[in-house]
């Protein structure tokens, strides 16, 4: 039986090519991934906030599959409306579907606590609009963003076009001396492949969208599996 330790109900934009690939690869043994998709195509606020109206609906198809845990696998998605919306759009998750549930944003705001986190950058695939929103989410949340930047892109398909070495030379440019790690947005942006070589090159932890999500899922479910890779979050947290 696939999920024999625990099964992960994963609901993510419809043009997201990139976070359940990414999950499957980092799963352990055991865990299984059953998603639904919500319909985006352009990370802007007004479809964000749309997507995120039809969440409910897909929750509750998941749940037939039986999954321990709802997680709303979209970065920018679940932080668009400030301090506090994550909560907000878990909260309604588990109220239409009856499920724990969980958002990427908050995923990402544990593991930045959990490293200790205060001073960071940012690298992100989206525009200035979506980027000043999540700088203003990680600053009321207690974060000093030292450095942000985003390469523009609107269509989300073509952000999961990306190549993991878009991610790797992005993360590089924002880096600046001082800071305690690097954050790379978004669950459709590619990264797992240079987590580690990042940590090797720049000296600080790098916490992604999709890591994070993984890390903080398996805590709540209990589930302690050992990682070599995957950047410290995962080798050294979990």
């Amino acid at each position: 039986m696939y999920g024999w330790r625990a099964r992960i109900g994963l609901l993510v934009p419809s043009s997201n090519t990139t976070m359940e690939p990414e999950l499957w690869k980092m799963a352990p043994e055991g865990v299984s991934l059953h998603a639904a998709r919500m319909r985006l195509t352009e990370v802007i606020e007004a479809g964000l906030r749309e997507m995120e109206r039809q969440a409910g609906a897909a929750a509750e198809t998941l749940v037939d599959a039986g999954v321990d845990v709802i997680l709303y696998g979209c970065t920018s998605g679940s932080l668009i409306g400030g301090r506090g919306y994550d909560v907000r759009v878990a909260e309604d998750l588990e109220d239409r579907s009856g499920v724990r549930s969980i958002t990427t944003s908050t995923a990402v705001l544990e593991a930045l606590n959990e490293l200790g986190i205060r001073r960071l950058s940012v690298a992100t695939p989206y525009t200035d609009e979506v980027n000043e929103k999540e700088r203003l989410f990680l600053e009321e949340n207690g974060f000093e963003v030292v450095r942000m930047e985003g390469l523009g892109l609107v269509n989300n398909l073509e952000i999961g076009m990306q190549e993991p070495r878009s991610a790797y030379r992005l993360a590089r440019s924002v880096y600046a001396p001082g800071i305690d790690a690097v954050f790379i947005s978004c669950t459709n942006f590619r990264t797992v492949e240079v987590i580690d070589r990042l940590e090797e090159d720049l000296g600080v932890p790098v916490v992604t969208s999709n890591q994070a999500s993984l890390w903080f899922v398996l805590r709540e479910l209990g589930v302690r599996s050992r990682y070599g890779k995957y950047g410290e979050l995962m080798r050294e947290h979990l």
